[in-house]
């Protein structure tokens, strides 16, 4: 059962980096998901570039020692995504790729939300 849970945390992490990565997008459909998406990308830049750890890791890590194996080897990007996803060497243009990504998907919500906003123009007969 261990396993399961350990790989089903896998699956909900590998979810929370998509969301991490395109939620923004959301907020050109769901304006008020602009929220829940800013918690979840300054949550994603503070587990990385501080020693906090990610909840989904610890939770892979627990389940993990209960089938007799060690945490994951560097974490979770060290072991799923840097190397087997992104290249060796091109972290600092996925880096910079991530943070357009993240501006266009702002920037589009921010300009939906202000059309929608704007007064409609009178209509004289």
């Amino acid at each position: 059962m261990a396993g399961l849970l350990a790989g089903a945390t896998v699956v909900v992490h590998f979810a929370a980096l998509l969301y991490i990565g395109f939620g923004g997008f959301l907020a050109w459909r769901w304006p008020r998901s602009i929220f829940v998406h800013v918690f979840f990308a300054a949550w994603g830049v503070v587990v990385n570039v501080t020693p906090l750890a990610c909840p989904l890791t610890a939770l892979e890590n627990h389940f993990r020692h209960q089938q007799g194996l060690g945490d994951l080897p560097g974490g979770f990007n060290d072991h799923y995504i840097f190397g087997p996803v992104i290249p060796d060497g091109m972290t600092e243009y996925v880096a910079v790729i991530a943070v357009v990504v993240l501006v266009v998907s702002y920037t589009g919500a921010y300009q939906l939300w202000r059309h929608r906003r704007a007064p409609s123009a009178l209509v004289l007969k």
